[in-house]
């Protein structure tokens, strides 16, 4: 009969992603200081102004249903 194949142990799987992961990290590109402040400036502006239409919708949205229950009740 044919040798059976070896199954890789726990030990050799960790040290092949350990392997895997640091090669693939070489390849990542950090963004500079000004684009991380740029990217975060972006990130928080868009933020506030969804907050805000978030808001602004949810309390044109509560006076309406208050207006509706006002006026059948």
């Amino acid at each position: 009969m044919a040798q059976a194949e070896k199954k890789p142990g726990f030990i050799s799987k960790v040290k092949k992603y350990c392997r895997e992961m640091k090669s693939e990290l070489k390849k990542v590109v950090w963004p500079s200081k000004k684009q991380l402040l740029n990217n975060t400036g972006v990130v928080v502006v868009c933020s506030i102004f969804v907050g805000a239409f978030i808001w602004i919708f949810d309390a044109v949205g509560s006076l309406f249903v208050q207006g509706l229950i006002s006026l059948f009740s």
